[in-house]
């Protein structure tokens, strides 16, 4: 069929989709197949900010989700969030004035989402942005503040869940711009949970024997990394005893995020770790940390994304946080809110371990397709 004079010339003009850290790049690899899967291919150009890169681990999560390697890395490396957000928009301004995108595609509430965002508004680019609307209502983090100020630069807003069109439309953005595609975290869950290495296998590549979780496997996974739970000392320390007590009825396995890592050495307190029941363990890849939640029997984190995942996987999860910009894993999935409260944490794991935990079930379309809803409107939209 013969193209319109419009359609031959979007068809010229890349969608530069930015990542910039490692939730971005789950969230990204499916909507990159599903560009080049849409029937006219949509083009595209990949662009790593390098905003977090560390080669071994990077180069294994490309593996793990089949995603491209960058047509661009930015290289810009670790920085305060003035500094970075300002070194990304000089190196990306370059980028957008070379190749003309049809629009710059961001995802998630990195700085890189901010900064990108900022040059392709400032320079009359439209704006895409995937997983808009969520909010904590916290500006104490640095996330709220990027995810609020993409919104209002966006054109395009794809958003995760219903609820978040309620947090758009108080900051007066038109329903019109909104479009409910659900959750490409989801997709890439779903497309990688096949290929997810067994626990026992992840644990004895760390010199850890199977054996300590029983038969049949009770085990909990444990992730910490936010700066109001690992950068106090006291917090910290609260925080691991609780964690012990929880681990002297059940093993934990602790993927230890190098920023809390740090911070456990810094202030001392490694003696606060057990060392019969508590597991310290690397940074681990996709596929790794996939296996290790879908065979847990339940969750401790204060991470945004695998609130997500461990409600799609059936896990229950309880989030060492004060707040979530996540309400849907609360009500409709398997995630407690316990905050750093010490009964509160003993409480809600006891319930789990008891059998009790919350079943939930899965969001509306959280069903492996989010990207596709996206390529689809997108060409659409461009259009």
């Amino acid at each position: 069929m013969l193209q319109t004079e419009a359609e031959e010339d979007i068809t010229m003009k890349p969608v530069i989709c930015i990542v910039g850290a490692r939730p971005n790049f789950m969230k990204m690899a499916p909507i990159l197949r599903a560009l080049a899967a849409h029937n006219p291919p949509i083009p595209m150009l990949l662009v790593h900010t390098g905003q977090h890169y560390d080669r071994d681990m990077s180069d294994k999560l490309f593996e793990d989700l089949a995603l491209p390697h960058p047509d661009i890395n930015l290289e810009v490396g670790s920085a305060s969030h003035a500094v970075q957000t300002a070194e990304v928009m000089r190196r990306f301004e370059p980028v957008v004035d070379a190749h003309g995108p049809s629009c710059v595609l961001v995802v998630g509430d990195v700085n890189s989402t901010l900064a990108c965002a900022l040059v392709a508004a400032k320079k009359g680019i439209p704006v895409a942005h995937v997983e808009s609307g969520l909010r904590s209502n916290d500006r104490a983090m640095p996330e709220e503040i990027n995810r609020i100020l993409t919104d209002q630069l966006s054109d395009r807003l794809y958003i995760t869940e219903r609820s978040a069109s309620d947090n758009l439309a108080h900051e007066g953005i038109p329903a019109a711009r909104i479009c409910f595609v659900g959750n490409v975290m989801i997709d890439s869950l779903l497309n990688a949970k096949p290929k997810a290495v067994d626990p026992a296998m992840t644990l004895r590549t760390h010199g850890v024997d199977a054996a300590v979780l029983g038969e049949p496997r009770r085990y909990g996974v444990v992730t910490l990394h936010r700066p109001s739970n690992v950068d106090d000392q006291h917090t910290l320390s609260d925080l691991l005893h609780v964690l012990g007590e929880v681990a002297a009825q059940i093993p934990l396995i602790f993927a230890l995020h190098p920023r809390t890592k740090a911070n456990i050495e810094r202030f001392g307190l490694l003696n606060l770790i057990k060392p019969e029941c508590m597991f310290l363990l690397p940074p681990q890849g996709y596929l790794e940390m996939l296996g290790l939640m879908a065979g847990a029997t339940l969750m401790l984190t204060d991470s945004g994304g695998l609130q997500e995942e461990t409600t799609a996987l059936g896990v229950p999860c309880l989030t060492l946080r004060e707040n979530t910009e996540r309400p849907i894993t609360i009500d409709q999935g398997t995630n407690t809110l316990v905050g750093r409260d010490r009964q509160a944490i003993l409480d809600a794991a006891g319930e789990i371990l008891a059998g009790k935990g919350k079943k939930g079930r899965v969001p509306e379309y959280w069903d492996g397709h989010a990207a596709e809803r996206i390529a689809a409107d997108l060409w659409n939209w461009l259009k």
